[in-house]
């Protein structure tokens, strides 16, 4: 067995919302009671990530996910699981692969604040990464990790890497944009070989598809590799929400689509002989919430002479970066602390109609959560509302679909978690966890040494 370092229990970002310490005290010793029981531990952790993942897709039987369902039968889950400020993607993603929150890990959004404007660019790069990953622990371990379509992966620490990443030159497709950053090099082409079959670019875009020929991609890499450690995000459930809200008929398809990805994984585990020595965790980085309105407030910074109306936002002095359900005020001299007067004022003599659609998260909050260290506010829109990132008016207009990015405290938008296999107990609940919480549960069930800065 390999040797295990017990961390002891700390006292993270989160440690003032209601009962977090206690339920976190509950679900580590839960976990590791769970993890350590009979003295077994697996060999194999496989994570899945679905985007957009909520409790009620595995707690509600009417949601098309048979698989899921019986795995949280089975196995362990969580009522609800909190996620991180903002609660988007990349942030997410990463607070799930190092324990550590945004102010610590260093992808406070999904894409970087741009001070000359936007281009694009998202944080698809490990190196932005500040603190050690669990692909990390796991390479230093001795052992071997396997990804696919993971945010922030790119140049990651993986032995068989396929990540999310897409170019901003117009000449390159998607799939060849992947190809280039896939490691070893001949991994994509091998996965399309062996596995996936031909995919074209227009497959890509197609997001059920995609999601499918993940999943067969994870399997192959499960199966032909057996790396000790599997991470894997499926996307459709997200876009499709984005698109028409929580529970559209395509949302329903696309949580059938990540459910039979998942049966797909599972089946892989099966056939190479080592789903008796393997743990699956399914997750996801974020809820939804169903929107109504949309509001622009870097428009009312146009108006009071505070940005220009143009993208590189001209002789600037705030601006407000978008992230869904929020936004975050950026200075463009730190030190400019009239400015922050002026916006304070600014939304202090909006209409009270307006000002009832969000509401303004203080440094002091920022800091709890472990938000983004240099920005002076943000807002967090309320359910029915998100945010846009225009500079034209109106700064309120009606919309449809779904988003999220809110402040975590929005039961919306917690995500869910399931735990099976080797190393969770059948009927295992826990009320709540928090998304830091992942990296150090999976290395307890890896038995490898791992410090998780802000998780249990």
């Amino acid at each position: 067995m390999r040797n295990l370092r017990r961390r002891p229990m700390r006292r993270g970002y989160f440690e003032d919302l209601p009962s977090v310490s206690r339920i976190a005290a509950v679900f580590f010793g839960l976990m590791l009671s769970l993890a350590c029981t009979h003295g077994r531990h697996p060999d194999h952790v496989v994570l899945i990530s679905i985007d957009g993942f909520r409790p009620d897709f595995y707690q509600d039987t009417t949601w098309p996910a048979p698989m899921i369902q019986q795995m949280a039968q089975e196995g362990a889950q969580a009522t609800a699981v909190r996620g991180v400020f903002p609660s988007v993607t990349y942030p997410s993603h990463t607070t799930m692969i190092t324990g550590a929150v945004p102010r610590r890990h260093g992808i406070y959004y999904n894409t970087p604040f741009e001070p000359e404007g936007q281009t694009g660019r998202w944080y698809w790069h490990t190196s932005a990464i500040r603190v050690p990953t669990l692909w990390d622990a796991v390479r230093e371990a001795g052992l071997k990790s396997a990804s696919i379509s993971w945010p922030a992966s790119v140049g990651g620490p993986i032995d068989w890497n396929i990540p999310e990443f897409w170019s901003l030159e117009p000449n390159v497709s998607a799939l060849d944009a992947i190809r280039s950053v896939t490691r070893p090099p001949e991994l994509f082409a091998e996965a399309m070989r062996e596995a996936t079959g031909p995919f074209t670019d227009a497959d890509f875009e197609d997001r059920l598809l995609r999601d499918d020929r993940i999943g067969v991609a994870a399997a192959y890499l499960l199966e032909q590799y057996r790396p000790s450690l599997l991470t894997v995000h499926l996307i459709a459930v997200d876009y499709f929400q984005h698109q028409s809200g929580r529970d559209a008929p395509m949302v329903r398809q696309a949580v059938t689509t990540a459910d039979r990805a998942v049966r797909t994984i599972v089946e892989a585990a099966e056939r190479s002989g080592i789903q008796s020595r393997t743990a699956f965790i399914v997750t996801g980085d974020h809820g939804f919430v169903d929107r109504d309105k949309l509001v622009a407030p870097n428009v009312w910074l146009v108006e009071a002479g505070m940005m220009e109306a143009r993208r590189d936002r001209g002789d600037w002095r705030a601006a407000f970066h978008r992230t869904g359900g929020s936004v975050f005020l950026h200075l463009r001299h730190p030190e400019d602390r009239e400015a922050v007067v002026e916006v304070r004022a600014l939304l202090a003599r909006l209409p009270s109609e307006t000002q009832r659609l969000f509401r303004v998260i203080e440094r002091d909050e920022l800091d709890r959560v472990g938000a983004d260290p240099v920005v002076p506010l943000a807002l967090s829109a309320v359910p029915g509302t998100s945010f846009s990132a225009s500079f034209r008016p109106p700064a309120v207009r009606e919309a449809t679909g779904g988003n999220h990015g809110h402040f975590p405290d929005l039961p919306q938008v917690h995500t869910g978690f399931v735990g099976w296999g080797v190393g969770f107990r059948s009927g295992a609940v826990v009320s709540s966890m928090g998304i830091e919480d992942m990296a150090p549960l999976i290395a307890e069930l890896l038995e490898i040494p791992f410090d998780a800065p802000d998780g249990v």
